[in-house]
């Protein structure tokens, strides 16, 4: 691994989000799950919309098919289950996997279309090259981007971008989630951790993923007896190499896309760049953390560096 590789594998993650996560934010989606009974979005903060999450759980799942709560919270990996199930549930009975489906698809489509127009210059490569990445991508351990996978491409060139960006996101999504479980941490711990990786404050993220207090006090609580964190919430050398590592990681599972992108990527990005940027311009995807995605100081993949030996790796004082 080196550092040039983990920062083209961040550098593609950061240009595709917007453009594959932006329907959870774009008022076309909001009113499409309201027309058929969802809530409408219930709060706006910075210009942007946030997901109504009865909607959010629902639309996100059903690529994977009209599957329970529980397998869709497995999959998603940061939520709380407690969340998860009943709003799942709550969805299924407002409406069908493919209603929804098609209501994800076609405002996905019409917010982009807004963004730049029937046919952004590049559309047609740049669709290509994600096609091609996503086509390398590996299967096993990948719900989400299998799911979508299996509902093909939409005939509309601006969806059909859509579609391929998406498949790129949630197979770095999928694979996020096979690091974490594998170096050991839960759900709570690592959101816990990468609060502070980022550059935010204590707490102020997780409880998004539907975690309580109680919940959050009890993950401080095993992360500083392994020394992870201070006693006073903060994060120490320790958790930053161990969040770092999770991310060198996630950066590594993603190789055979980069790999069959090659010199490519560059080509890529000059695309995606501009227009991820125009999509939070407009209101339809959250201006991204600064810095997030950077390389940071942490081990190489293959350091063996777990929730529970990082300590050993780095002395730290709590």
């Amino acid at each position: 691994m080196t550092t040039d590789f983990c920062e083209r594998a961040r550098r593609l993650r950061n240009a595709v989000e917007p453009l594959a996560a932006g329907v959870y934010f774009a008022p076309e989606a909001h009113q499409a799950y309201a027309a058929l009974g969802f809530d409408p979005s219930p709060v706006t903060q910075d210009g942007v919309a946030r997901p109504e999450m009865t909607a959010y759980f629902t639309s996100r799942a059903a690529c994977m098919g009209h599957i329970p709560g529980e397998v869709a919270a497995a999959a998603f990996g940061c939520f709380n289950p407690q969340a998860v199930v009943p709003d799942l549930a709550a969805g299924w009975q407002i409406t069908d996997r493919d209603t929804i489906l098609t209501a994800r698809e076609q405002s996905a489509t019409a917010m982009l279309t807004r963004v730049f127009g029937e046919h952004p210059d590049g559309l047609t490569r740049a669709t290509d090259l994600l096609r091609r990445a996503a086509a390398a991508a590996p299967r096993p351990g990948h719900p989400i981007h299998s799911g979508l996978r299996s509902l093909g491409f939409p005939d509309h060139p601006i969806g059909a971008l859509w579609r391929a960006a998406d498949l790129v996101r949630e197979h770095r999504g999928d694979s996020h989630v096979i690091t974490w479980a594998v170096g050991g941490a839960d759900a709570v711990e690592i959101l816990l951790l990468t609060e502070q990786w980022w550059g935010l404050p204590a707490r102020s993220y997780t409880p998004s993923r539907g975690w309580t207090t109680t919940d959050m006090d009890a993950g401080f609580q095993r992360l500083a007896k392994r020394g992870l964190m201070t006693g006073d919430e903060e994060l120490t050398d320790a958790g930053r190499a161990f969040r770092e590592e999770i991310e060198v990681r996630t950066d590594e599972l993603e190789r055979p896309l980069l790999d069959t992108l090659g010199d490519d990527l560059d080509e890529l990005l000059s695309y995606l760049d501009p227009w991820s940027e125009a999509i939070i311009t407009a209101g339809s995807y959250p201006q991204r953390i600064a810095g997030v995605y950077n390389v940071g100081g942490g081990p190489h993949f293959g350091s063996g560096l777990t929730i529970d030996t990082a300590t050993q790796h780095y002395q730290t004082n709590v």
